[in-house]
């Protein structure tokens, strides 16, 4: 049976995401903070296993790594968007939470999985960069910067894994019907989106590549997203 940790997994695209896994018959992984809606999946699935934890706590990351075990991949998940202001009314606290989360905690996640897949022979890394790892909205200072290093980080990983067997790969992921989508279409109300389901088939086709194959960097999106085109 494949195995995966999948990082924010309560909510959103991360538990999309794991219940397609499940359905699919992989043992899973689910990281996230709050505790109760990860056991609501764990308690209605035999392959799954709740691992509360705070991606920005290393010992506790630890913990949940090392409770899972054999680990064939890492969705590197867990974010959130900050502030949606012009940078000089960004607070530098939500300026460090949303690093805090969005880039250590993906460093710490990666990090943790990368140990267990070089021990093991290899395995497989896909970290969720967004289409803010391209362009920004407007207004998404904090989100943007640490999604830009997403992509830096899994080039390096991408990189420093080939001796080891193991891959990386970035999917950039656009409107998905998630909270964080959610909140930004209250202000935007005819912003096209997409079902979150559409996002969780993507994860599944690039962990389901066979050894010696990878999907580097995927985008998937809202068709009438303005994306692709100039203003």
């Amino acid at each position: 049976m494949k195995s995966i940790i999948i990082t924010g997994a309560s909510s959103g695209i991360g538990r999309a995401t794991a219940e397609l896994f499940l359905s699919e018959g992989w043992r899973v992984g689910l990281i996230a903070r709050r505790a109760a809606l990860l056991h609501e999946i764990a308690d209605t699935h035999e392959n799954a296993v709740a691992l509360p934890a705070d991606v920005t706590d290393p010992q506790a990351m630890e913990a949940a790594f090392d409770t899972f075990g054999h680990l064939d991949v890492l969705f590197n998940n867990a974010g959130l968007f900050g502030p949606s202001a012009p940078i000089d009314e960004v607070p530098l606290d939500d300026w460090a939470q949303v690093l805090s989360v969005n880039l250590n905690g993906m460093f710490i996640a990666a990090r943790l999985a990368f140990g267990r897949m070089r021990a093991q022979g290899g395995g497989r890394i896909i970290n969720n960069g967004s289409l803010s790892a391209h362009v920004p909205r407007p207004g998404s200072v904090c989100y943007t910067t640490t999604k830009h290093a997403i992509t830096g980080l899994t080039r390096s990983l991408s990189l420093d894994g080939r001796p080891f067997g193991i891959a990386c790969g970035q999917i950039d992921i656009g409107n998905a019907e998630s909270a964080i989508v959610t909140a930004l279409k209250e202000a935007n109300p005819d912003m096209d989106t997409m079902d979150v389901g559409n996002a969780a088939r993507s994860v599944l086709h690039m962990a389901d590549m066979p050894d010696g194959a990878n999907v580097q960097f995927l985008t998937v999106m809202a068709t009438n997203m303005p994306y692709i085109g100039r203003g």
